[in-house]
């Protein structure tokens, strides 16, 4: 079996062509995201662009991409209930149930996602997706780790499925908790041993699912193998823009790049074009009474021996020949904006759901389809991870499989349930206005109804809905309520009679013993003797 190193190695060279086009695109927006050599961020120098409207343009880009794909205090998924199963294997009078228990578990993840540092890490990976057209993502147990285009080397079959994932990271020797020769690389003497190796992550896909392990110095780490299924590997490699026959993606900067490349010229020019023409030097006359020095350190007002004609003033007064370069600029840099949706943002403290379905709209229609692509690739894995780890902790239930599906829903086709939610109200609400309010309590089972708006809701009716059997109990409750105050007042103007008075009417006591026990009361007694 070859070692890690080796076939990273050999990857490599198939990465070479995007890994240097995703450089140039780095440069030419943040270039803290990709830099060209392997020292630490702190010895590196970097090459600040003359513009930054490609800056921008990613962060602007990366943040509606994140407002889509993870919208806030919003489910971008939802466990649908399979139709072909109702009737068969579930009876059809359980689904409302099984949709509040199914929104429940979507709060909880939703809980869990917004908790843990995902969405921080996710906007990181975005960014790297938006400049280099690549990304991987790993979703362990401490949390979410992205690596840049240069960490990881990926191999692909044909269809575009991930076969192969190998990624490259310094870690500190002390760290690994193996024996220190077999940390030392043998090719080296002690002394030159660095305090940081390079360990190696060897991810493949088996016909049994995914295996890993992890080697150092051509030695396997003790410990560090692990597997997942098919479904639900925490390796996530992720690409922009999709080429067939490529294991690689390409990036939304690499097709502006030539805009970049001639505004980055263009503000470089005019930048140190216009240093050159604010330039003011001041010339004096060799053969002057007035003293340069004198000159040069007099202060504002202040009075000097001189002629005024002996002092000249050298300009360049090129001003008017930088407006062919200032319009072209102007145009390139409108192209970019409309290109990375800079234009059209609304300032706001709160971000509404129609906001977001605008914002999903505008990715859609702007970015040709990429952003439904996006939704596939990286929520479905990402979903079915998350779920996993979380259904192995205890942290919610097992879903069957055969029953239930995580669908996603964010995109411009719905917006998690609060379309099912809409489409309800508009329902009921064009029953009573076309048929009346009396077509509602007559048709409409309210029961149901309120635990189908809960669920779209997604909210926990658990104490806060009656249930049938509260609300025929109260009912009853309410019937025996009446019922008394009818006996307690024809009782009343029974006993008011003088042929009921059993001082004078003996006889009536025993109806009236009768008449009391059966309102719960004290019946009377005879008078004394």
């Amino acid at each position: 079996m070859a070692h890690a190193r080796n076939e990273y190695n050999k990857l490599s060279t198939n990465r070479e062509q995007f890994l240097n086009i995703a450089y140039d695109c780095a440069e030419l927006t943040i270039p803290t995201l990709l830099m060209r050599n392997e020292k630490p961020p702190a010895y590196q120098e970097f090459k600040t662009p003359w513009q930054s409207v490609g800056a921008k343009g990613v962060v602007t880009l990366s943040s509606k991409l994140m407002l889509g794909l993870l919208p806030p205090s919003t489910s971008f998924f939802k466990l649908q209930l399979d139709d072909s199963k109702l009737g068969i294997e579930i009876p059809p009078e359980a689904r409302s149930e099984m949709d509040l228990s199914f929104a429940k578990i979507e709060r909880q993840i939703m809980d869990s996602i917004a908790a843990s540092t995902d969405r921080v890490q996710i906007f990181s990976a975005i960014k790297h997706l938006v400049v280099t057209g690549n990304s991987l993502v790993y979703m362990g147990k401490d949390g979410m780790k992205v690596y840049p285009l240069n960490r990881y080397v990926v191999d692909r079959d044909g269809n575009g499925n991930v076969i192969k994932v190998i990624t490259k990271e310094k870690v500190n020797r002390d760290q690994l908790g193996m024996a220190k020769e077999l940390v030392n690389d043998p090719n080296k003497n002690d002394s030159d041993h660095e305090k940081d190796v390079n360990v190696y992550t060897c991810v493949k896909l088996t016909p049994k699912g995914w295996i890993w392990y992890q080697e150092v110095h051509d030695q396997l780490i003790p410990g560090s193998e692990g597997k997942a299924p098919k479904d639900k590997s925490p390796w996530i490699p992720l690409r922009f823009v999709t080429v067939d026959g490529e294991d690689y993606g390409r990036s939304r900067v690499e097709e502006f790049l030539g805009d970049l490349k001639s505004l980055e010229a263009l503000m470089q020019a005019l930048v140190e074009g216009s240093a050159a023409a604010a330039k003011v030097i001041f010339t004096v006359s060799p053969s002057s009474i007035t003293k340069p020095q004198s000159l040069a350190q007099a202060g504002n007002g202040a009075i000097i021996q001189g002629r005024p004609d002996d002092v000249g003033v050298v300009q360049v007064g090129k001003t008017a020949d930088f407006q062919t370069a200032f319009q072209l600029a102007n145009v390139l840099e409108k192209r970019l904006s409309e290109a990375f949706l800079i234009l059209n943002v609304r300032q706001s403290e709160r971000t509404t759901a129609e906001e977001v379905r605008m914002t999903q709209m505008e990715l859609e229609q702007q970015l040709g389809g990429l952003f439904s692509l996006l939704t596939t690739e990286f929520l479905i894995p990402y979903l079915n991870r998350k779920m996993h780890t979380l259904q192995r902790s205890k942290q919610i239930p097992a879903v069957p499989k055969n029953l239930v599906k995580p669908t996603i829903v964010a995109g411009i086709n719905a917006l998690g349930r609060g379309q099912d939610r809409d489409a309800l109200v508009q329902f009921i609400t064009t029953i009573a206005q076309t048929m009346g309010p009396e077509a509602l309590q007559r048709f409409l089972n309210a029961d149901e109804a309120i635990k189908r708006l809960a669920a779209a809701q997604g909210i926990d009716v658990l104490n806060l809905v009656k249930s049938m059997e509260e609300m025929q109990q109260e009912q009853e409750q309410q019937q025996a309520q009446v019922q008394q105050q009818e006996l307690l007042k024809q009782a009343g103007q029974f006993a008011s009679a003088p042929a009921m008075d059993p001082s004078k009417n003996p006889e009536a006591i025993p109806a009236m013993q009768a008449m009391a026990g059966a309102m719960g009361g004290q019946p009377p007694q005879p008078p004394e003797q």
